[in-house]
């Protein structure tokens, strides 16, 4: 197998190019980590890699990848060195947090600093007034919900910074693996909601890259 990494996306986009590694061979991922072994000066984010991937490519890479079990992402030859900006990501309820915990680690790979706060979802809406001021404190907000996805209007009518809906997959019946909550949060009443696919908290904080490197330039 050739691999042709794009090793210059970084300079270009401010983000260095993740492997996707969801149906992925074994012989394609040791491929794709042979080459990238040979740049350590080349961070790299792995994302839905499942454990069992892991453990197949663990003996080429030894200590040099680092693995996360709950946001399924790994990192080879550490992350990228800080940055200015800091993020929420804010979570309905605990059954969104593996989504939000792929946010949280794209943007610490990324260099910026990311808040979990979670279980706020709006069926208990007192949980999230008693933390909208620990939500304005940060630069870029992400939400991430199922089910109706109430919480992104919500967590929009009362912040002002740039945001970030997730939608999930979280849900019985009709909520239809997410195209629910996608609906309601491309139909949000909060203006300049920004929405992203289904369960994809690494776009959100791709997203939320661009908006803080455009926010250091100012």
């Amino acid at each position: 197998m050739t691999v042709c990494y794009d090793y210059t996306r970084l300079a270009r986009v401010g983000m260095p190019e993740a492997i996707f590694c969801l149906n992925k061979t074994t012989s394609q991922l040791r491929a794709i980590v042979t080459e990238l072994l040979e740049r350590p000066d080349n961070p790299v984010l792995f994302t839905r890699m499942s454990d069992a991937q892991y453990q197949t490519v663990r003996p080429l890479t030894g200590q040099a990848l680092e693995y996360d079990e709950e946001s399924a992402t790994a990192v080879l030859h550490g992350c990228l060195p800080a940055r200015n900006g800091t993020v929420a990501v804010v979570t309905a309820g605990t059954s969104d947090i593996p989504v939000a915990a792929e946010a949280c680690r794209t943007l610490e790979f990324l260099g910026f600093k990311a808040a979990r706060i979670a279980d706020v979802g709006v069926a208990g809406i007192w949980r999230l007034l008693e933390r909208v001021d620990e939500i304005v404190d940060h630069d870029v907000v992400i939400v991430v919900a199922g089910m109706d996805a109430a919480l992104a209007s919500v967590v929009g009518g009362l912040t002002g910074q740039p945001m970030i809906a997730v939608p999930t997959s979280t849900g019985y019946g009709a909520a239809a693996d997410g195209e629910t909550a996608l609906r309601s949060m491309l139909t949000s009443c909060a203006q300049g909601v920004t929405v992203t696919n289904i369960d994809n908290g690494f776009g959100a904080a791709c997203a939320a890259n661009r908006i803080l490197l455009a926010l250091n330039r100012t």
